[in-house]
């Protein structure tokens, strides 16, 4: 158990794993919440299937994010983009908490950097200047 939990912490610091996560929740709140039931949800038709769409999106974005973290630019921006179109779209865009979850998501994946490998330092000793040459008979 320890050993799976340890390789899966060293994967999970490879890539944006939060911000994978964070758009993920917001795709799902935004995609789920149009399904909810009718007293529940604000309007149904149009802003619905927008909301459908929406959620897919952001999902397969956060998915990107996290299996393709080289994507992570591109797959950034495009989920704060679905996340902010989540608000005029698809019902205030999940109660604004989808889109709120969206656009940190989507920021956090686009603002991440793989960790650098420690610098190894090494300390070279300076030798001391070569004397120049010097001519027969001067001091």
């Amino acid at each position: 158990m320890r050993r799976a939990r340890t390789a899966f912490r060293r994967w999970r610091r490879t890539r944006p794993f939060w911000g994978a996560l964070w758009t993920g929740l917001g795709g799902f709140v935004i995609l789920f919440l149009p399904m909810a039931p009718l007293g529940k949800i604000l309007q149904v038709g149009v802003g619905g299937i927008a909301g459908m769409a929406g959620g897919v999106l952001l999902m397969a974005m956060a998915l990107l994010i996290l299996l393709m973290p080289g994507q992570r630019h591109t797959a950034g921006v495009i989920a704060v983009i679905a996340g902010v179109a989540s608000f005029p779209l698809s019902n205030l865009g999940g109660f604004v908490v989808g889109m709120v979850l969206a656009v940190l998501g989507g920021s956090m994946a686009f603002g991440w950097l793989p960790e650098r490998p420690a610098r190894r330092w090494r300390r070279f000793r300076r030798l001391p200047a070569a004397e120049p040459a010097r001519a027969p008979g001067t001091p």
